[in-house]
């Protein structure tokens, strides 16, 4: 990119070409105040407060590029009034409240301090009022200078475009977009407008303007919602969260946040939290102490594998927890309880990722780091919604499509990103494999491949080009409804980028062909040479939970040890044992869906959830719980008291994030580090004490005291984990995995040099298109869709206990007018959605979004029994739930 030199002062300085005179003045270690400017947005040079001298002419320094040679004077008197006048300017219109607090209640008022402009300078009577009507962003408009910083945030960095500037001369002030209040708006609670505001015009509730910091404690963490992997600081007082900020060096957030990383923390302290242990006793749960309840648990195990052998009893460990708490609950079942009956959530939502990408590249993780994304001159986005599922992601690909990168959107409904891309591909649910297919075609029938790249590294390509020839573009627009020019303008896009990537979320793998769908999207990276090459970012799963791939990693699931270890290798089990002390089984365990399946048929004894509320997010949620009432003994780590736990036979209370120490892994393999900023409430206690404390009451001693000794303990079982280390991410924040070298950087892009297949190759998946495990007829006309929406996460019981309620409280089903008028279904009425096997009630709402034939709802509101619609079908290769592709009838209300 090159670099320029630049005098400041009479000081030399050499800053990045394309740098502003702004940059170089800072570079110089020199103070220039900026009000209307933040590194992250668009220059503006409408306050004039940085006005410096450069080439005899005096000019803005954040709006004037840095060229070879310039010298720039910064201290000279006049200067320093020019600066002054324009800054006593702009406070004069403010009231005197403006400057209360002194230097640290705002950057104006810091500004204001450096500059010698006293407070008495404010004297506006003030009076444009307030808006408060929003949970976590309220609006002072007399302090308002009008920077348009926060639309520029609002604009540039989350991509909502929620806000602007109106009125004229002294009286323009920010609004939202929409004129009304700003809790009606389109705001999506990021707290960008918050964090750049420079006067307190914008604040949060929480952390009021002025207030005195210095008594806050700060505590870098990551978020504990989705897998995107935000890097934040935590401030408490009192052991209260008073609020919780974006880390501007976070490696994947870079300062942004969402709402609920950011503002949904009120469930922390919510008086619904469970703080003593509960035992069943004469059918009712009952608060007891630790030792009674690890007692009864304790007891309760014994009397199942002396029933019915180890493999009586089943775990679901949690990819809410922590790596080092997954670690030692795959390790307990498999060295106190002797049996692989362990598995994770990832078996409803990302399995299928796993086993696609392990069979296509050797290793089941995203090719590269986000950060590769920045180059990509293509985006491909398919079966997600990253603007709502995750937000951060979701506004960096727009940051990118609105700087030129062409973008793709393969989605059945028109959302989030959809409304800015080149092609949206509209498939009728179930038809992935069919349109991925049609696709490759195309790439292979107008010459877009890397022939040399499949020559050298693929293997397969014979075998899938006589299975596309089945797939012309008018064969895929019968079985997708996509029409085959879209399909053909879509292929050309991708096909001729010079660096494409792929994103894809649960629209791809919650099929009954998810695998499947998987390893044929995976063949459109693999025929343009955009995995392993540096030329494209390959293709990237989006992670629902904050550690699903953790989790995983781990080794709790029935088939693998720690690292993605077949059970069945008895090398690697032998390894696992010399670490352990304990011979490891060798026979796979039971997957989620089989785990229930033997409950009810009395064959499982005992089962241990660990922070999923599984009868409000299986699939068949009437048949889960059926399995929880036919088990004899159901044990449930919490931190409320869900429709799992209520029929538990014994219930602990545990640590949410917040609470923990330990790591995370996010969807593009980076190891970051988790610190507790608050004590856990009463006597709950972290899933890592959990898990200990039940060793020892079965007279088993697990090691590893601590989540640090945890996780050292992983590396000497996993080669590709040995070079991490608790001490190593706190002192370089994040790392990806591969990672066996403590002295060397992990592998951020893989497969540079060969696959981790047993030949080194790709491998080209020639896979046909089967049909979904569901298809509409006149009972049942119409396929459901479910997934996620903004403010919520999951089964709602952290995003419920908060004002995220207000932005939205009600569980909607979205549907097509056209559908609406057909069935009787009035706009904001009640309606009943039944299926095969089940019923819901829920609010209907029409929008444009939704393909008619086609109705959409999420499952954040467990009472409305979304999840008793789903089917038990499920992924052939992973038993992945069908969550996308469910029949259903309406009833209006």
């Amino acid at each position: 990119m090159g670099t320029v030199r630049v005098g400041v002062d009479g000081i030399a300085v050499t800053v990045p070409a394309g740098a502003t005179l702004l940059d170089a003045v800072r570079a110089a270690g020199l103070d220039l105040p900026a009000l209307c400017h933040d590194d992250r947005l668009t220059p503006a040079g409408s306050c004039r407060a940085c006005l410096v001298r450069a080439g005899g002419a005096v000019v803005a320094a954040c709006v004037t590029p840095a060229d070879e040679d310039t010298h720039v004077e910064v201290a000279g008197e006049e200067l320093l009034a020019l600066r002054r006048a324009a800054v006593e300017l702009t406070v004069s219109a403010l009231p005197p409240r403006a400057l209360e607090g002194g230097p640290e209640a705002s950057e104006l008022a810091r500004v204001c301090h450096a500059l010698g402009i006293v407070p008495e300078t404010a004297q506006a009577e003030g009076g444009r009022g307030r808006d408060d009507s929003h949970p976590y962003v309220h609006l002072d408009r007399d302090l308002c200078i009008a920077c348009g910083r926060c639309v520029r945030m609002c604009a540039e960095v989350q991509g909502t475009f929620a806000l602007t500037l109106t009125g004229r001369g002294a009286d323009t002030v920010v609004t939202p977009g929409t004129g009304g209040a700003w809790l009606d708006s389109d705001c999506v609670a990021c707290g960008g407008c918050v964090d750049t505001c420079p006067t307190g015009a914008l604040t949060e509730p929480g952390l009021p303007v002025g207030a005195p910091r210095g008594d806050l404690t700060r505590t870098r963490t990551t978020c504990g919602y989705c897998g995107v992997g935000c890097a934040l600081e935590v401030l408490t007082r009192d052991e209260q969260v008073t609020a919780v900020l974006p880390c501007h060096d976070g490696p994947v957030n870079r300062g942004h946040a969402c709402v609920k990383g950011r503002f949904a923390h009120g469930f922390v302290r919510s008086p619904d939290r469970l703080t003593r242990p509960l035992v069943r006793r004469r059918g009712r749960l009952e608060p007891v102490s630790w030792a009674e309840a690890l007692e009864f648990a304790a007891h309760g195990l014994r009397a199942a594998v002396a029933a019915g052998g180890p493999d009586a009893v089943a775990a679901i460990s949690s990819a809410r927890a922590t790596n080092e708490e997954n670690y030692l609950v795959q390790k307990f079942m498999r060295v106190v309880i002797g049996t692989n009956n362990v598995d994770n959530c990832s078996r409803l939502c990302h399995s299928p990722s796993a086993a696609g990408l392990t069979a296509s590249f050797g290793l089941p993780g995203g090719t590269d780091v986000f950060d590769e994304a920045e180059l990509a001159d293509c985006l491909l986005v398919v079966g997600a919604n990253p603007a709502e599922a995750h937000p951060v992601v979701g506004a960096r690909l727009l940051q990118r499509t609105l700087r030129g990168a062409r973008l793709i959107v393969a989605d059945p409904r028109t959302v989030g990103l959809a409304g800015y891309a080149d092609v949206h591909l509209r498939p009728r649910p179930g038809t992935n494999v069919a349109l991925f297919h049609g696709l490759a075609h195309v790439l292979l029938a107008e010459g877009l491949v890397d022939e040399d790249f499949l020559r050298r590294r693929a293997a397969g390509l014979p075998e899938l080009t006589a299975l596309l020839a089945g797939y012309p573009p008018d064969r895929v627009a019968a079985i997708t409804g996509v029409p085959a020019g879209d399909l053909v303008a879509a292929a050309r896009l991708y096909g001729r980028a010079e660096r494409p990537a792929i994103f894809y979320g649960l629209g791809v793998t919650e099929h009954l062909h998810g695998t499947d769908g998987v390893r044929a999207l995976a063949n459109l990276a693999i025929l343009r040479g955009a995995a392993g090459t540096g030329r494209g970012y390959g293709l990237s799963p989006l992670r629902g939970q904050n550690n699903v791939q953790g989790a995983s990693d781990m080794g709790a699931l029935p088939d693998v040890l720690p690292g993605y270890q077949p059970v069945a290798d008895a090398a690697a089990r032998e390894r696992a044992a010399r670490a352990w002390g304990a011979p490891v089984p060798e026979r796979p365990g039971l997957r989620i869906p089989e785990m229930f399946a033997a409950a009810r048929s009395g064959t499982l004894r005992a089962l241990w959830v660990i922070g999923e509320d599984v009868c409000a997010t299986d699939p068949d949620a009437d048949r889960v719980a059926a399995a929880l009432t036919a088990c004899p003994l159901v044990l449930c780590n919490e931190l409320f008291l869900s429709d799992t736990a209520r029929r538990a036979d014994v219930v602990f209370p545990v640590a949410s994030w917040l609470e923990k120490d330990g790591t995370f892994v996010n969807f593009d393999r980076r190891f970051q580090r988790v610190r507790p900023a608050l004590p856990p409430p009463g006597e709950a206690v972290t899933d890592f004490a959990v898990v200990h404390a039940l060793a020892a009451a079965l007279g088993a001693d697990l090691g590893c005291r601590t989540p640090a000794d945890a996780l050292a303990e992983c590396g000497r079982v996993v080669p590709m984990f040995a070079g991490l280390s608790h001490e190593r991410l706190d002192r370089e924040g994040a790392v990806p995995w591969p990672c066996p070298d403590p002295g060397a950087p992990g592998e951020a892009a893989l497969y540079r040099e060969r696959f981790a297949t047993p030949d080194g190759r790709a491998r080209l998946a020639s896979v046909p298109y089967l049909p979904p495990g569901e298809e509409p007829d006149d009972r049942y006309p119409l396929v459901l869709v479910t997934g996620r929406r903004w403010a919520h996460y999951n089964s709602g019981s952290m995003t419920r206990r908060g004002g995220n309620l207000r932005l939205d409280g009600v569980d909607l089903l979205d549907l097509n007018p056209g559908d609406a008028a057909r069935y009787g279904v009035r706009d904001g009425e009640p309606v009943a959605v039944e299926s095969r096997h089940g019923r819901a009630e829920l609010t209907a709402r029409l929008t444009g979004q939704m393909a008619p034939g086609q109705v959409f709802c999420a499952f954040h509101f467990p009472s409305s029994g979304v999840n008793t619609l789903t089917s038990g079908h499920a992924d052939t290769v992973t038993s992945c739930p069908e969550y996308k592709v469910t029949a259903v009838r309406l009833i209006p209300g």
